[in-house]
């Protein structure tokens, strides 16, 4: 009798071990989620070929992903901003210093805020582990080298250091970035089922050449805001306030090196480690309950505004980039995604403008020609989608018919 009870019982405990993702039984409760090398590679691969300057700016504003979008409405607004002007408009934000340093490279900024969630993803990944994921950047260097499509250009040079490879700036003064095709300047992509993410500008001509560059950016007002320096052989980012004051000495730095002294970061010449800064999160979740336990996660009531709208946008952003109208080339240029992050551009604050969806879910905008490109980027986002409907419903008249606004930003036909 008791056999027969516990046969069925031990089945169905079978079936739920069977079904459950094997890396979760090795996870304590609470715990920061694993990145796995595939995921790793997947997200590094539109960056891994950046120059170095550039690279640990992104990696750190990757983690502020609010005011990434932000700060990419604000250079478009303010575009004609120059010099002390614009060093002087850019202290009165309250953005993190990496934030401020991409405005001196809009099209990083515009992918980085278009591509909201893989920017996410990015930071959350930066977050976890600064090592693997600089480490992850290495390999695919390391993979493009020996495919033989890193060399030195007149726009950058490849520096090899005991296997640490460097790719700086052939003018110290102007950075130029790259516009590359992962599936090719790799090799052959050993993971298919998580294809690299990649990234157009508007623009964009393809051509026989492995790599494009655009106009290069010189280092203009807000690169004095650029602290940060990839550390490839200590596995972080070490800050210096100091640095940049030959490109940038207008910037209030005694304050910014009180702030950072005061909580342990930096040392009396205003040096350190880079650290991961909540306040500069503005609410937006963490990827795992771990992570928002470390950080102690505000719970203000303008932090679970922020929380709720940004979780809204990227909801929408994260339908349309499954469907695969991401990836299509020319879904920059049309500026769909930008403007439903906000609605009318308005401000992230905006709640008009956050409670139509339909700009929003053109995150990637147009068809789905090269779909797939930002494709699954957060598959497991079901909490992030669960918060977004409860914020949907608080916004509630500003919703009205928007998710058929999508439109044509959402001919990707991708899969769900």
């Amino acid at each position: 009798m008791i056999a027969n009870i516990a046969r069925p019982i031990l089945t169905w405990l079978m079936i739920i071990f069977l079904a459950t993702p094997p890396n979760l039984f090795g996870q304590q409760a609470g715990a920061p989620a694993v990145f796995t090398q595939e995921e790793l590679d997947q997200l590094v691969a539109p960056i891994a070929l950046h120059p170095d300057p550039l690279i640990s700016q992104i990696l750190m504003a990757s983690t502020y992903p609010l005011e990434v979008v932000q700060a990419e409405r604000w250079a478009k607004q303010n575009a004609s901003l120059k010099g002390d002007a614009l060093t002087a408009a850019l202290e009165k934000q309250d953005w993190d210093p990496s934030v401020k340093s991409l405005v001196n490279f809009p099209q990083v900024l515009t992918m980085m805020s278009e591509k909201l969630d893989w920017t996410q993803k990015l930071g959350d990944a930066f977050i976890a582990d600064q090592k693997v994921v600089l480490d992850a950047i290495q390999q695919l260097r390391a993979k493009a080298q020996a495919s033989g499509n890193l060399k030195t250009t007149k726009e950058q040079t490849v520096i090899v250091e005991e296997k640490i490879i460097k790719i700086e700036p052939a003018n110290p003064q102007v950075v130029y970035v790259p516009t590359y095709n992962p599936t090719v300047v790799y090799g052959a992509w050993p993971y298919p089922a998580y294809p690299p993410y990649y990234y157009y500008p508007p623009g964009y001509v393809a051509t026989t050449a492995m790599f494009s560059f655009a106009a290069g950016a010189a280092m203009g007002a807000a690169w004095g805001y650029a602290w940060g320096n990839t550390n490839w052989g200590g596995g972080d980012v070490d800050v210096d306030v100091n640095r940049n004051t030959n490109i940038n000495n207008n910037i209030n730095r005694d304050q910014a090196k009180q702030k950072l002294q005061e909580k342990g970061q930096l040392n009396q010449k205003g040096q350190g480690k880079w650290q991961h800064n909540a306040e500069h999160r503005k609410g937006v979740s963490y990827r795992d309950q771990g992570t928002a336990q470390k950080f102690n996660r505000a719970s203000s009531n303008d932090a679970i505004k922020s929380r709720e709208q940004f979780r809204g946008r990227a909801d929408a952003g994260r339908q349309d980039l499954a469907r695969g109208g991401a990836g299509d080339r020319g879904g920059p240029g049309d500026r769909g995604g930008g403007q439903g992050l906000g609605g009318d551009r308005g401000g992230v604050g905006n709640r008009g403008g956050a409670g139509n969806r339909g700009g929003a879910s053109q995150l990637g905008g147009g068809g789905g020609s090269r779909g797939g490109a930002f494709q699954g980027i957060d598959r497991g986002g079901s909490s992030a989608r669960s918060a977004s409907q409860r914020g949907s419903a608080s916004r509630g008249g500003g919703g009205g018919g928007g998710r058929s606004g999508g439109g044509g930003g959402r001919g990707g036909g991708g899969r769900r």
